[in-house]
């Protein structure tokens, strides 16, 4: 599972990083954001980057965590919908018919998990990342939704599997992160998922690293280099 996540990358970094070279229109919402979506405990809700392939062309725009489908008669069921199983994204009706047509990028430079104590009466966070301190994308799946006016709101889920060795001491589940050489395949809606499935596999562990961070981060409402504080643990 993912359930926060850190981008503090400029907004010029972003654009270079992943070859972007178009902004979007803003479709998650009209809720303020900074101007690349910028945070260090993004959350279930908030709106945050993500990259398209818009007609070949990469596009940066602002979209809402939590996967409100097309269909949806009320867009609470986004606060459900954070994650999507790489093993079942193909047979669950909210995502199967996404995973060829709305694939997006989600830039991030790092994510938390919550570590329960030996006695399994407490958690600590997680900050987990490159060892290169470099930005990465998390696979991610997008729709719009529109409500009872017809205003659209545009919003995104991220895809999960199986941890590496160095995360299962965390968590079982960890972010689909796109490996360089699968970044392309992933945003070309020509690549079938059996071929883009192949980087579903964990991210190597020797390349990422974690370390405990203040209990700050457990609050939303939080947002602020205090999120990655290192803590000294028991």
């Amino acid at each position: 599972m993912c359930g926060r996540y850190s981008q503090t990358n400029s907004l010029k970094t972003i654009l270079s990083f992943f070859g972007v070279s178009s902004l979007g229109l803003g479709h998650g919402s009209d809720q303020p954001a900074s101007p690349a979506g910028r945070g260090y405990n993004i959350a279930p809700s908030q709106l945050a980057p993500v990259i398209l392939n818009v007609e070949g062309t990469r596009v940066l725009d602002l979209y809402r965590w939590g996967l409100i489908p097309s269909w949806a008669k009320d867009m609470k069921i986004g606060n459900k919908m954070i994650n999507a199983r790489c093993e079942t994204v193909d047979e669950k009706p909210s995502f199967r018919r996404l995973v060829n047509k709305r694939r997006c990028l989600v830039p991030a430079d790092g994510f938390y998990e919550w570590q329960k104590s030996e006695d399994g009466k407490s958690k600590t966070p997680m900050r987990i990342m490159m060892k290169s301190e470099a930005p990465f994308a998390f696979a991610g799946l997008w729709d719009e939704w529109r409500d009872a006016e017809g205003r659209p709101l545009r919003s995104y889920t991220i895809l999960t599997t199986w941890a590496n060795p160095l995360l299962k001491k965390v968590h079982n589940r960890m972010p689909v992160i796109l490996r360089p050489e699968g970044i392309d395949p992933w945003l070309d809606p020509g690549v079938p998922l059996d071929e883009v499935a192949r980087g579903f596999f964990p991210y190597p562990d020797h390349e990422m690293v974690y370390y405990p961070v203040s209990k700050a981060v457990n609050s939303p409402q939080n947002d602020g280099p205090m999120c990655w504080e290192r803590v000294e643990t028991e």
